[in-house]
């Protein structure tokens, strides 16, 4: 409403201007007696009027061309390619528009590729999923199809039915890694960063393993000032650390041990795991960071392969990093560097 009624506006002053001006050309006409200079003046108004509409034809022309020039850097940004003609340094409005359209247009396509990989992500994990919970779910099938199908000693039916449950207690364990990977990939893992005891948070970690420790018997020990603080997230930060402690008491020998050392590092707080396991060799230090990811020399040991990916994205996210070093046969640490 308020547009039309400034267009309205302007045509009534418009239209008043050029009643008033043939008015005075009227009464000029009219008064003065020569025709020499009735003609003259006559010229005079002939020609600015010539001037008038030649500049509203060049203001007309213009505003064509702005738009032709919009079109086709619309038509071009459509159909992907470069428009033609796009000065960017060029000082006019033409090419400060064409900018604006290019620089949307550049924030759209991310936005596509960023939904494109999104969606190759949430695939991929689809892929994944189906692929590990695939011989947990046979073998459950396997087993309940022989009991309920053979009439079985009762001594047989309880060790099936273990079987059965430690598939179970496997599918369950997969099932969370996975949920924790889903969330990790597609953005959904929330950090909250607070300053924290870290003794806290690594008794937290270590007391995860510690009945498996104990049944390898795997000595467990600890380096750390109980007073302690850094900036972190104590329940993610735990979890990732017992991930690592995890995978150090599982390819760790009986009687082995594994440590924990805490010590400032730069701009860093560095925690350093320490196993006297099988070792892990120099090609792929960067291996056991990806999902999935077994070595053959640990494919007798239980596990999917997700412990050191979600761990090391824990850390990351928390602006750490993790690095490795290992002697194959002789222990593998894993040092995890928290921002101080």
């Amino acid at each position: 409403m308020k547009h039309r009624s400034m267009t309205v506006m302007r045509s009534g002053m418009i239209l008043v201007s050029a009643a008033l001006f043939a008015g005075l050309v009227w009464m000029l006409w009219r008064r003065i007696p020569w025709a020499a200079v009735r003609y003259g003046i006559l010229a005079l108004c002939a020609a600015i009027y010539a001037v008038v509409g030649l500049w509203a034809w060049y203001q007309r022309r213009q505003v064509e061309l702005f738009a032709d020039d919009l079109c086709e850097t619309l038509d071009a940004l459509i159909s992907g390619r470069t428009p033609e003609g796009f000065h960017p340094y060029e000082d006019s409005l033409t090419a400060k528009v064409q900018g604006k359209l290019l620089q949307y247009f550049d924030i759209m396509n991310e936005g596509k590729r960023q939904s494109q990989r999104d969606k190759e992500t949430i695939q991929g994990l689809v892929s994944d999923i189906s692929h590990q919970v695939k011989t947990p779910i046979a073998n459950i099938r396997m087993f309940t199809g022989i009991l309920l199908q053979h009439e079985l000693p009762r001594e047989k039916q309880e060790q099936f039915l273990s079987t059965m449950e430690g598939q179970v207690e496997k599918l369950d364990f997969l099932l969370q890694s996975l949920i924790k990977m889903s969330r990790l990939e597609t953005g959904t893992f929330t950090i909250h960063m607070e300053e924290a005891n870290l003794a806290d948070t690594i008794a937290r970690a270590m007391s995860t393993v510690w009945a498996k420790a104990e049944e390898k018997e795997i000595q467990l020990l600890a380096d750390c000032d109980a007073s302690f603080t850094v900036r972190h997230d104590p329940k993610w930060t735990a979890e990732a650390l017992g991930n690592i402690l995890d995978n150090a008491v599982k390819y760790t020998p009986a009687g082995g041990s594994v440590s924990v050392t805490v010590r400032p590092w730069q701009f860093y707080t560095r925690v350093d795991i320490t196993d006297t396991g099988i070792g892990i060799k120099k090609e792929h230090y960067n291996d056991v960071f990806q999902r999935f990811y077994r070595a053959e020399e640990a494919a007798a040991q239980e596990g999917v392969g997700l412990g050191l990916y979600l761990a090391n994205g824990i850390i990351t996210r928390q602006k750490g990093y993790i690095s490795v070093s290992s002697k194959v046969g002789k222990g593998t640490t894993f040092s995890v560097y928290l921002l101080s």
